[in-house]
């Protein structure tokens, strides 16, 4: 299993999943850095990803939507904050209306990280969120089972 573990520590509102990979640093950024192969993984297998928009730069924006099994879509989007390829990415992370304009008022900080490990990569995702209703709700929405399932697909992609 790619996903090695899942810290949530709701005093300091943070979610941390830690994954590792059998590929270079190198090449485990290339899933974050091209728009196809992210739409691939990004999202639960029942909830695929389309990317719209990918400006992965600072103050770049990608864009996104996953679709549902009933087709139901659900935007979302990431405003770049820093880009270290291919080690860091920062994000301000969020909800998008159901014509992709984001929700500002349901927002977080993503933070990517890739670390040379025992031959391979190890990635740590931390997510911060601004309040604890705000992590509650995510959690409830279902996004520790979502991100461990979309990140679980990465495997099969490298």
């Amino acid at each position: 299993m790619t996903v090695k573990d899942v810290e949530k520590d709701p005093a300091n509102l943070t979610m941390v999943v830690t994954a590792e990979f059998d590929s270079p640093v190198e090449r485990v950024w290339q899933l974050w850095a091209d728009p196809r192969q992210l739409e691939r993984w990004w999202g639960p297998p029942t909830y695929p990803a389309t990317v719209v928009d990918h400006h992965l730069e600072p103050g770049g924006t990608v864009t996104y939507f996953m679709t549902g099994p009933e087709g139901d879509k659900h935007h979302g989007w990431w405003r770049i904050g820093t880009v270290d390829a291919p080690r860091e990415l920062t994000m301000e992370d969020g909800f998008g209306d159901a014509d992709g304009r984001p929700l500002t008022d349901r927002t977080g900080q993503l933070r990517m990280r890739l670390f040379e490990h025992e031959g391979g990569t190890r990635m740590e995702l931390h997510d911060q969120f601004p309040t604890l209703e705000q992590m509650e709700e995510m959690l409830k929405m279902g996004m520790e089972e979502g991100l461990r399932q979309a990140v679980g697909q990465m495997d099969a992609l490298l």
